[in-house]
């Protein structure tokens, strides 16, 4: 019979956010799920907004997302903690940019930061007429 106690789950031991810090702000009781958590699509819209952000100032202009990598939510949001995004560019193609991202939470009882996401978001940059352009 199988150990239930144990867990395939990697541990991430990761001490310290990657990227720069590019949105910061506090999820509050509106943006909780049914078990008093924050949403996840709360937290993958701050996601989307950070990502945006930094391929707007890559690509000097529009950018729509495409896509979503590999999102992960790793531990939960609580009412009250500061949420971190950071960013970095991961690559860069021909009209699309890949934005890598970490969410990360600070609550009032601790100084210590908790990894709670990461992803992979890509953009495509956009003309004035909505239309792929190419990423100078």
């Amino acid at each position: 019979m199988a150990d239930l106690t144990q867990t395939t789950a990697t541990i991430d031991t990761q001490t310290e956010p990657r990227g720069e810090l590019t949105v910061r702000t506090m999820p509050m009781p509106a943006d909780t799920n049914g078990a008093g958590d924050i949403f996840g699509g709360y937290v993958m819209s701050q996601m989307d907004i950070a990502g945006a952000i930094c391929a707007v100032e890559r690509v000097g202009g529009r950018v729509a997302t495409v896509a979503v990598k590999g999102m992960t939510f790793i531990a939960p949001v609580r009412v009250g903690d500061v949420l971190c995004i950071y960013t970095w560019i991961e690559k860069v193609g021909t009209t699309s940019i890949t934005i890598g991202l970490e969410g990360w939470t600070k609550n009032r009882e601790s100084p210590k930061r908790t990894k709670v996401s990461d992803a992979y978001f890509i953009y495509v940059a956009l003309d004035d007429d909505g239309k792929k352009r190419v990423i100078a």
